[in-house]
């Protein structure tokens, strides 16, 4: 039977997590800061369709990027060299968190649905300005052109959404996550669902128990300090570090 949380109430143990739909483990709660960092601490997520109460995930298996499994294509290898040595493109951490995640809720391949919502768009942004929601973005001529987001807590980072409105871009931010990652000795990306996509650039399911493990240690490892790569152009960088 699927717990119906209250304001003041706690996540159930995930062995109470359904089996269909897979991992769907509470329903309600809130969208605070709070509430959040004791969701992913706990490697549990919201996702839900308007009209909707919240609704608390932790599928398994969970679909994970570890950062030394990732497969950087010839294609987007090229494009990074490409990129790099071009003065009006740049790649940057946390300067517009807010336009990287509304974008990442706009509509796209023809669909006019979307999980982020309104108030999950203000939760985010909430949760970035904690300290613990970054973003990526990669901009031509000043305007975003593509970037992802996520969350961070210790040595664990769980990716959210990406979006791209020119080709690589987002795998070009991706690139970049991985790379400060391995840099901070974070080794994990938590990538949720399973999809072909993920699967090319190396993600693979890991099961509940191994995934809850590995994310109670990195979770209470101290968190790097994100602001030391702002306000840099990561593309040369990345560059340097594919050669």
């Amino acid at each position: 039977m699927l717990r119906l949380l209250s304001s003041t109430d706690t996540f159930p143990p995930l062995s109470e997590a359904l089996r269909s739909p897979n991992g769907l483990v509470a329903a309600g709660g809130a969208l605070t800061v709070d509430w959040l960092l004791q969701a992913y601490s706990q490697g549990i997520f919201p996702w839900y369709c308007e009209g909707d109460p919240i609704l608390w995930w932790s599928p398994s298996p969970r679909m994970v990027l570890a950062v030394e499994n990732f497969r950087a294509h010839k294609s987007l290898l090229k494009r990074i060299r490409q990129w790099a040595q071009r003065q009006d493109i740049t790649l940057t951490i946390d300067t517009d968190f807010a336009t990287v995640i509304q974008q990442c809720a706009a509509p796209r391949d023809g669909n006019n649905g979307t999980w982020i919502l309104p108030e999950m768009i203000q939760a985010y942004i909430a949760l970035h300005q904690a300290g613990y929601a970054h973003s990526f973005e990669v901009r031509c001529n000043s305007s975003l052109i593509g970037g992802l987001y996520g969350v961070s807590i210790g040595r664990m980072f769980y990716g959210e959404s990406m979006f791209t409105l020119q080709n690589d871009a987002s795998k070009v931010a991706l690139a970049g996550l991985v790379h400060v990652l391995k840099r901070w000795d974070c080794p994990l990306i938590d990538c949720q669902q399973k999809t072909r996509h993920l699967a090319s650039l190396g993600a693979a399911p890991l099961h509940r128990e191994e995934f809850v493990s590995q994310l109670k240690q990195l979770t209470q490892q101290s968190s790097p300090d994100w602001s030391t790569a702002m306000g840099k152009n990561l593309l040369v960088e990345l560059r340097q570090g594919i050669v």
